[in-house]
């Protein structure tokens, strides 16, 4: 006589702990994606409502991961508004967005190796502004 194998005794049972585990992973990714979407958007705000502090600020990773792709940033000097890709940045994707905000500058205004410094606005999901200068009609 034979006995039932292990499979049959546990398969069940093996199979139903693999499905809970997954479903459980894909629920903490939201949870995650969440979590990073609303941190994002507290520092967009605070940035385009107060001007600031930058510091603490989610890094490039979270931004894309919340679903927010885009950094709206303006010249000091001309005032001159762009919308730049945080995918098309060349940093770690754990760099912070205060980090950037140094290596940012305008290319309308440059003159010769000077150009000047560029402040962040806020974060956005797509492109809002392609390229504007002051002295045209927004």
């Amino acid at each position: 006589m034979s006995t039932k194998s292990r499979e049959v005794i546990w398969g069940g049972r093996v199979m139903g702990a693999k499905m809970r585990a997954e479903g459980a992973r894909e629920e903490a990714r939201k949870a995650v994606r969440a979590a990073d979407r609303a941190e994002a958007e507290a520092w967009s705000v605070r940035m385009e409502g107060f001007g600031g502090p930058a510091q603490p600020s989610p890094t490039i990773g979270q931004c894309l991961n919340g679903g927010l792709g885009w950094l709206g940033v303006e010249c000091n000097r001309c005032n001159t508004r762009a919308s730049l890709p945080l995918d098309a940045i060349r940093r770690p994707r754990d760099t912070p967005l205060w980090k950037l905000e140094a290596s940012l500058k305008c290319r309308s205004c440059r003159k010769g190796r000077y150009a000047p410094p560029v402040h962040m606005i806020k974060l956005t999901e797509r492109r809002e502004i392609k390229w504007v200068h002051p002295s045209e009609e927004r």
